[in-house]
């Protein structure tokens, strides 16, 4: 079998699965969960065989005409090229892992078919946007991946939260492409063709007539879709669906696409100097601010919400100093311990009964009811920390090497200004990321109370995947030597300066945070946390619905009081309550957009009723009346009809004689 047609494969198996599951998911639903998952792992062995065969060489393009449009033809091509062949990898391990862990998690869910049936055919979206070599194809599966979330999101629909948020994510990345829409059309008209290979000819050759504009306009789909500054603010209420979706969201598909289209079309971004500042400005403040944002949450699912905005921040910027190998890099190691970290928290809530880090503090013993979790965890926070020798310092590392280079002047991939830009940010961030993970696992792990409940043993299919993906947040960041003969041929391996600085201040920020955890330990009198809730029976889906829904049911009116040894507040200060809150971005959109769009709707809504209504009735009241008074008329008294017959003739006559005498 061809390369080609293995990768037509690697996205039309989970479609198929998805569509087979949904149309047996009632008449025959002992299909459902293979159907799930055999097309996950196919695909993943076949993406597998795609990466192998393609070997970091050179790229495989295949390209036939869709349909005949006129003066810019739309294909259906395929462009695999090393950063192609290793992201489909991701997205193939990280859904197989997210169905198999979803067979346990949501095992007595009712709404299951259709779960799993919406994850595959997110996973197809994803692999169609990772192997297109057309910009419109592309936008297809970037577009169903977008309508997927909607679903997804909002797979507990019971709660109100659930359906803002489903709403919430569905409008705001729609407002973003809008102008990614727009960006395309003018990319493509300036180019002559949606074929990536032929638009990275045209920017070659410096045929964009107006690179500034079309980067601009490509970046805002990219911010809605990728949760960057300032459409960002979807992302952390993402988190009332299901603990497998946020995995798959945040590790593999939807945030990933807009970093993944940002690298495979960096050329046309580097063609304007002030794209790559604005991009530089926007990952800056998407790293810092989510940090902080972070260092302030309650969820535990915020808390890694947040995380993934900053680690996409960092992704950004090395986009932003031109280097795509430093943030695919990033990509695919974030990828796995994100993935990690999701599916540990799923199951810390299943054996806690909540999601409130609040409340886990007030337990003992957690770590030992969830062993699998707590080390698999610990593993995949030490990445995110960027402590070596975990994966995630050395693609973070990458990044701020990247940004080293081109702030001191060593490479002119980008301005300097975006590089000091990053460089700064980038390690400021570094010690607010390992400050949230040292809080998280503080938290979690080493709380202080009553007993955690003991709901027995978690499915195997949900500890196993742990472990699996356990194994490259710890070793893959080592693939750094043989990775640029996959991408550009840079070097990836990590800068002496930015190293010894970066995870010196990761220790630093995580240092900061156990003494204050100490200190306000010893300080806090420790609020009694009440009835604690037991689900023995119950799956892990309903119990994070029931948590999501609200704390009240489980732990009563404590749910809701902040823990006084709670770290975050002694570092953040008066900062803090803003910080919980994404610095109130929500209340000022609400002033900006909502607000207005509400008035003009009401406005209409009155115009409608009030004047175009009125109108309409008019139009419908005067015939009324005028056959009212003809009805009058009409006594049925054959008298008056023939005294109205002879006036009206008399009438009549009188007239015509009025006129005959004028002639």
């Amino acid at each position: 079998m061809t390369t080609t047609t293995l990768a037509v494969l690697v996205p039309l198996l989970p479609f198929l699965g998805a569509a087979a599951g949904l149309l047996l998911g009632r008449t025959a639903p002992g299909y459902v969960r293979p159907l799930a998952v055999l097309p996950s792992l196919t695909s993943l062995v076949l993406a597998v065989l795609v990466a192998v065969r393609q070997g970091g060489g050179q790229a495989i393009n295949a390209a036939t005409e869709l349909t005949p449009t006129g003066s810019v033809p739309i294909e259906l091509a395929l462009h695999i090229d090393g950063f192609a062949a290793l992201v489909a990898v991701l997205v193939g391990v990280v859904a197989s892992c997210v169905q198999i862990y979803s067979t346990g998690y949501l095992r007595d869910d009712p709404r299951y078919p259709s779960y799993a049936a919406l994850v595959s055919l997110f996973t197809s979206a994803m692999l169609l946007v990772v192997y297109s070599g057309d910009l419109i194809v592309l936008l297809v599966g970037w577009e169903v991946m977008g309508i997927c979330s909607y679903f997804l999101v909002g797979h507990y629909w019971e709660t109100p939260e659930a359906r803002a948020a489903s709403i919430k994510a569905f409008l705001v990345t729609k407002l973003g492409d809008v102008p990614f829409l727009i960006g395309l059309f003018a990319l493509g008209t300036d180019a002559g063709s949606f074929r990536i290979t032929t638009v990275l000819g045209t920017v070659a050759s410096g045929g964009l007539h107006h690179p500034t504009l079309i980067a601009l306009l490509l970046l805002a789909g990219v911010a809605g879709k990728s949760a960057l500054f300032p459409l960002h603010t979807w992302l952390p209420d993402a988190m009332a669906g299901p603990t497998p979706v946020s995995a798959l969201i945040h590790a593999a598909t939807m945030v990933a696409a807009g970093i993944y289209f940002v690298a495979r079309l960096l050329p046309v971004f580097q063609a304007s100097s002030a794209a790559m500042v604005v991009l530089a400005v926007m990952a800056a403040v998407t790293m810092a601010g989510s940090a902080l944002a972070a260092l302030a949450q309650d969820d535990i699912k915020r808390v890694l919400a947040y995380s993934t905005i900053g680690q996409l921040g960092y992704m950004a910027g090395a986009l932003a100093v031109g280097d795509r190998g430093a943030a695919v890099f990033h990509l695919l190691s974030h990828g796995a311990f994100k993935a990690l970290l999701f599916l540990a928290a799923g199951v810390i809530i299943h054996a806690s009964g909540t999601n409130s880090l609040a409340v886990m503090s007030r337990m003992t013993g957690l770590r030992s009811r969830v062993p699998d979790a707590y080390w698999t965890m610990t593993v995949a926070l030490l990445a995110l920390a960027a402590i070596p020798p975990f994966s995630g310092f050395f693609s973070k590392e990458a990044v701020l090497g990247a940004a080293e280079h081109v702030a001191t002047g060593h490479t002119e991939h980008a301005p300097g200004s975006a590089g000091w830009i990053v460089l700064v940010a980038g390690l400021v961030t570094a010690v607010l990321t390992a400050a949230y993970a040292t809080r998280l696992w503080l938290l979690t792990f080493h709380g202080r109370g009553v007993e955690a409940p003991d709901h027995g043993k978690e499915p195997r299919s949900m500890t196993a995947v742990l472990w699996v993906l356990a194994v490259p947040s710890l070793a893959f960041g080592l693939a750094y030597g043989p990775l640029p003969d996959w991408f550009d041929g840079r070097d990836l391996t990590p800068v002496l300066t930015t190293s010894v600085l970066g995870t010196g201040l990761a220790l630093v920020g995580g240092i900061i945070t156990y003494g204050a955890w100490r200190h306000t330990t010893a300080l806090a009198p420790r609020i009694p946390l009440g009835a604690v809730a037991a689900h023995p029976d119950a799956d892990a889906g309903v119990v994070e619905a029931e948590a999501i829904a609200s704390h009240a049911p489980a732990f009563g009116d404590v749910a809701y009081a902040a823990d006084p040894a709670d770290p975050g507040r002694l570092l953040l200060g008066p900062l803090h309550r803003h910080a919980a809150v994404g610095f109130h971005l929500d209340a000022v959109y609400n002033v900006l957009f909502v607000r207005p769009v509400q008035a003009g709707a009401a406005l209409v809504r009155f115009l409608d009723r009030e004047v175009v209504d009125t109108y309409v009735r008019g139009a419908a009241a005067l015939p009324r009346l005028l056959g009212a008074a003809v009805r009058r008329a009409q006594t049925g008294n054959v008298q008056t009809y023939v005294s109205a017959l002879l006036a009206g003739t008399v009438v009549l006559v009188v007239a015509a004689l009025l006129v005959a005498t004028g002639a």
